[in-house]
């Protein structure tokens, strides 16, 4: 099962969203991302978060339309969006697309990036949308789809990424390394539609730049 989470961050195109969407999706919107469902018009499957960001007339619409509300206390140990995302994996969605958790606030988008690498969450395939930009995190052997032009950065998250391999990017590495906090793994090129990059050691963040 796949799941389109909208978070409360900057989402500026909606119409990415809307060319993403299939009809057996599961649909759910961390706390103030209800907005962008409502732009689409659409009514998410399920809100998740504390509610701060959403308005009492809203609460008295969701209730109409039949929309389910998972409520959490302001005091808690995790963000909307991984609440979300751990609702996401235990319904059973192996996918899981991730759209407005970027933008405005710093901490916010750097704890939004570095959830994809969360230990609880390894078995679930979670990339972020921006845009003409997808990330995810790369471990073991991980395809890369696109376009041929387009623009890929290998960027290791936990220390020196070891035994990096990769295969159909215009500067190639064989067992090489990725260092911790370099730019080496920086705007590389897509050669074809797919390529793949194998990690021995360590978890890289693949960001993909579409080409228009």
């Amino acid at each position: 099962m796949r799941a389109i989470l909208i978070a409360n961050g900057e989402l500026t195109d909606l119409n990415t969203v809307s060319a993403t969407l299939r009809p057996d999706d599961l649909l759910i919107a961390a706390d103030g991302g209800l907005r962008y469902f409502r732009a689409l018009g659409l009514w998410p499957t399920v809100v998740i978060g504390d509610l701060d960001s959403i308005l009492p007339e809203d609460r008295v619409a969701l209730d109409e339309a039949g929309v389910r509300v998972e409520q959490f206390p302001t005091r808690k140990d995790q963000t909307d969006l991984e609440l979300a995302v751990r609702f996401a994996r235990d319904a059973g969605a192996h996918d899981i697309l991730i759209f407005g958790a970027l933008g405005g606030r710093w901490d916010q988008s750097l704890a939004n990036l570095l959830l994809l690498a969360h230990p609880d969450l390894g078995d679930a395939r979670l990339r972020l949308m921006d845009g003409l930009q997808t990330l995810y995190l790369a471990r073991g052997t991980t395809e890369i789809e696109g376009q041929p032009g387009d623009t890929v950065s290998l960027i290791p998250l936990t220390g020196d990424a070891q035994g990096v391999t990769t295969d159909g990017l215009d500067y190639p590495l064989t067992d090489g390394t990725l260092p911790f906090g370099a730019t080496l793994g920086v705007s590389n090129v897509l050669v074809g539609e797919r390529a793949t990059v194998t990690v021995r050691e360590g978890a890289v963040m693949c960001i993909v730049i579409h080409n228009l």
